[in-house]
């Protein structure tokens, strides 16, 4: 059986996977249910699996929920068609693993696949296909908004692919899924675990309204490195008017941090990032603060000046404290490396691509983005490996009859379905290339 008769036969059951991930999306180290099914299809098809703690590093993880969250969300999970079989492996928030198929001596190659969603309100406008369709979210306050679901399920599709084609295949081929990227959060702790080690070639994809169906970035680089970090203000109230310099007031430490962190001077070698985006503070109108929390990111073109425009940060929420005779506690909540797309491999894409035909290349500048693919991507690099990251048009231009770019990490994101076919076969002829 020929890979493009392969695919017809599984494409409906790609897009079935889709949309149920889509209907039922979890956020970062809560991907107890997306986990559970995964695990059991990729135990069904025949691939050695290693899941959980095998595969996270508990001390790496970053932004974990409370325990009553993920113990709220593992028993959801449950309730909306969770496998049991295999929940438990993921139990407590190590919601990563991994399928692993190995045919003999030869190359190892590696596929990264992001499950999590988005903490968004979904559109529920008619025009909204998965509203119309029937398979929006029913987890309010999440939402695949950034492709995550069509990642997953492409893993899956092209897992049925070289299961198919395994014959074919002389080395070993791992497909990872992995937690919590949204707020970069969870490639650090799979990297940690020592499962790329020997990984030779690494390949991502992501799914992009920004270009069409059949549009493809073999390699794209320009990733801004990030950090991501909560502050946590302590004062002293009193009351407003009747004893107000017994106060130590954490709102005025906070607000002057927001203002100061906009004022840090930019670096000459590269662009860079800051945003206070969330401030909470205060109890009432008469009594000082005593308490203000901040979430807070930075990001620098390369590690240099992200850790340079980091390091500024902390200062000001320091002499901010400072100044209003309050402390600061800074709670790390994700991070993320910059890096290159190697071009020897993505050179190779464009081969395999040209080939298979169908597709069209466009460049990818950067534009301040993060992405913690960044960190497997290094290591596999580090160890003398190869790369890329590979993005995917899937833009609805081609479904409504005009031009339509719904951005990522908004209430109307939606993509073209039809990218899936193709977008599978390209990953699986990548993998059949590299272990033929």
């Amino acid at each position: 059986m020929t890979i493009n008769e392969i695919l017809d036969r599984i494409e409906k059951k790609i897009i079935s996977y889709r949309r149920d991930f889509h209907r039922f999306p979890e956020s970062a180290w809560t991907e107890f249910r997306t986990a559970s099914l995964v695990a059991a299809r990729l135990a069904q098809l025949g691939y050695k699996l290693k899941a959980g703690r095998e595969v996270i590093n508990d001390e790496d993880r970053m932004g974990l929920p409370s325990q009553e969250v993920l113990q709220s969300h593992f028993i959801r999970a449950i309730d909306q068609g969770g496998d049991r079989e295999f929940i438990e492996l993921f139990k407590d928030g190590f919601t990563g693993l991994v399928g692993i198929l190995e045919m003999g001596e030869g190359p190892v190659v590696a596929f990264r696949f992001d499950m999590d969603g988005l903490d968004l309100v979904e559109s529920d406008s008619p025009e909204h296909i998965p509203f119309r369709d029937g398979f929006s979210s029913v987890n309010r306050g999440v939402m695949h908004g950034c492709g995550h679901d069509t990642h997953t399920a492409v893993g899956l599709g092209m897992a049925e692919v070289l299961m198919k084609m395994k014959d074919s295949i002389h080395g070993t081929v791992k497909l990872i899924f992995q937690p919590a990227e949204e707020g970069v959060r969870g490639a650090k702790s799979m990297v940690s675990s020592g499962i790329l080690d020997d990984v030779n070639y690494l390949i991502g994809h992501h799914i992009s309204s920004k270009w069409k169906t059949g549009e493809i970035v073999a390699g794209m680089s320009g990733y801004f490195a990030t950090q991501k970090f909560d502050a946590f203000f302590t004062g002293k109230s009193a009351h407003g008017g009747g004893k107000p310099e017994e106060g130590k007031n954490a709102l005025m430490a906070a607000a002057s941090a927001v203002l100061n962190l906009y004022a840090i001077p930019r670096h000459s070698k590269g662009a860079t990032r800051v945003n206070a985006g969330k401030l909470i503070a205060g109890t009432g109108r008469n009594v000082i603060c005593d308490r203000a929390h901040m979430v807070i990111e930075t990001r620098g073109i390369n590690d240099e000046v992200s850790d340079y425009m980091y390091e500024k940060a902390l200062q000001v929420l320091k002499a901010s404290a400072m100044m209003y005779d309050c402390t600061v506690e800074i709670k790390n909540m994700g991070s993320a490396g910059s890096a290159e797309s190697d071009k020897k491999l993505a050179e190779r894409v464009e081969k395999i691509a040209e080939e298979a035909g169908g597709f069209s290349f466009v460049t990818s500048p950067a534009e301040g983005g993060s992405e913690d693919f960044t960190y497997m991507m290094k290591r596999v690099q580090e160890k003398g490996g190869l790369a890329t990251n590979i993005g995917v048009g899937a833009n609805l231009s081609d479904v409504t009859g005009k031009e339509v770019m719904l951005r990522g990490h908004t209430p109307e994101f939606d993509i073209d379905e039809a990218s899936f076919k193709s977008t599978v076969k390209l990953l699986s002829l990548l993998a059949l290339d590299i272990c033929r």
